[in-house]
């Protein structure tokens, strides 16, 4: 009865959660389906099936220059961030770095440190070097951002790697980059591929910094003309629910199609943790 009834409650929980993140999101759905300008109140169903208004928020919110804006940034930024932070993990973890113990101090402090406690900063600092309203500088400074949390991940991770694999690898003659391409990666695409989709929802969804450092509004990602977007059309509740599915799109596509790995990445960290 015990059992039963923990499992109960567990079940509760969960659905009760689920039920927490998914009925806003059919609201907004539901929304976005209704005729533009009309009134919504709760969950009504729309009389007219509106499916317009996706067409209609694309064309005047801009989206065709900001999602391709928003996917040059997320695909330099995810490859280059998740690289980093692998080979920074695997020097500190595995090669047992000199000063390997500071260095993973100073990550860890990275971890404390919002963005808007470094973007004024940042964007004077880029701006003496001219990256300012640049896509590279954008992505470097969203990098680097993200390296703490990054190295943190890969650290946990190759922490696990039993001793005897490196070292019968290192018997074998293979040196420090052979191990881990033919080694340690093969068995750290869980955790990699959770990192990345990490990433990209981190990178897809930055507002701030984007804002801040580009001053072209044409150059800006979606979520920062999404911003925009708001101001204009604040009273068009049908528009601006749609505009919103069209920006957070990408992001449940890429969480669909690498779900398993992402759940497994997930579930080993939390296990070995």
């Amino acid at each position: 009865m015990t059992t039963r009834g923990g499992l109960t409650v567990r079940y509760g929980l969960l659905i009760l959660l689920a039920g927490m993140i998914l009925v806003p999101f059919l609201g907004i759905i539901l929304a976005a389906l209704h005729p533009a300008g009309s009134p919504i109140s709760g969950l009504s169903i729309p009389d007219h099936w509106s499916w317009g208004n996706f067409s209609r928020a694309w064309e005047r919110g801009n989206f065709t220059d900001l999602m391709r804006s928003s996917a040059l940034i997320t695909f330099c930024v995810v490859p280059l961030a998740v690289v980093l932070a692998t080979l920074a993990a695997y020097g500190l973890t595995i090669l047992k770095v000199w000063g390997g113990r500071t260095l993973s101090a100073g990550f860890v402090l990275g971890l404390t440190l919002p963005v808007e406690l470094v973007v004024v900063a940042l964007y004077f600092n880029l701006r003496e070097v001219g990256l300012t309203n640049s896509y590279l500088g954008v992505i470097l400074a969203e990098a680097a951002l993200f390296m703490p949390f990054g190295v943190y991940w890969m650290q946990a991770h190759f922490s696990s790697v039993p001793d005897e694999l490196v070292e019968a690898a290192r018997i074998d003659g293979a040196r420090d980059l052979i191990v881990l391409a033919r080694v340690l990666l093969p068995i750290s695409w869980p955790a990699i591929t959770t990192l990345s989709v990490l990433y990209f929802m981190w990178s897809w969804n930055q507002f701030l910094l984007v804002l801040v450092m580009m001053q072209d509004p044409a150059r800006r990602n979606a979520p920062t003309g999404l911003g925009f977007f708001v101001g204009q059309y604040s009273t068009d509740i049908p528009l601006l629910s749609a505009a919103c599915l069209i920006v957070i799109a990408p992001i449940v596509a890429v969480y669909l199609t690498f779900q398993r790995s992402f759940v497994n990445g997930i579930t080993q960290g939390a296990i070995k943790g």
